[in-house]
């Protein structure tokens, strides 16, 4: 799927500070749009409400 340039979209904030690995993210109603921030223009992913929430889960337990 192509980006839509219509969502609003936010960059992770796990993303890397050196702005060569970035990602952005956007609320849709079946779920998550996914990109990359370089290529904004480029192809995205849809991640549905449960798989975007059972990653969400795997990233904060890496962090405690």
């Amino acid at each position: 799927m192509t980006a839509p340039a219509t969502h609003r979209w936010f960059k992770s904030s796990y993303s890397g500070g050196s702005g060569t690995e970035c990602v952005e993210c956007a609320h849709v109603a079946s779920g998550m749009l996914v990109r990359d921030s370089k290529s904004t223009s480029g192809v995205c992913i849809e991640v549905g409400p449960k798989a975007w929430r059972a990653f969400i889960s795997a990233l904060t337990s890496r962090d405690a």
